[in-house]
């Protein structure tokens, strides 16, 4: 019996949507790559790119038809997350709801995060 591959995040409808539309409209992408890096007011942001390969370590996401990429290095900080894109009259963008999330700064740029925890099976 094979087990199930445990995904690293989840992706809804409305960001899956949006993912096929970016790679749609992009020459010999393949998906988008999620990471993070240090820096702004909070300590870290969210990073996306376009992918046009997987690189060593990624952690692939499939869903709904769309590839999203997971950088090796931020795999520990968005374990449980799951990525939506949202419009509304002041803001359209990707959303994070994220476990490891423990703030944000004011302008929503930046936040502080946390590697996920160990939980025994």
């Amino acid at each position: 019996m094979a087990l199930a591959k445990f995904a690293v995040m989840t992706l809804t409808e409305a960001a899956a949507e949006r993912v096929r539309e970016i790679v749609g409209n992009a020459d010999n992408a393949v998906g988008i790559r999620l990471g993070i890096k240090n820096g702004g007011c909070a300590g870290m942001s969210y990073t996306l790119d376009l992918a046009r390969e997987a690189q060593p370590g990624d952690e692939r996401v499939e869903a709904h038809g769309a590839t999203v990429f997971v950088e090796a290095k931020a795999v520990l900080f968005l374990l449980g997350t799951e990525m939506d894109f949202e419009q509304t009259p002041l803001r359209t963008g990707f959303v994070f709801r994220n476990p490891n999330q423990v703030g944000s700064c004011g302008c929503g740029e930046s936040v502080s995060l946390k590697p996920a925890e160990h939980v025994e099976a």
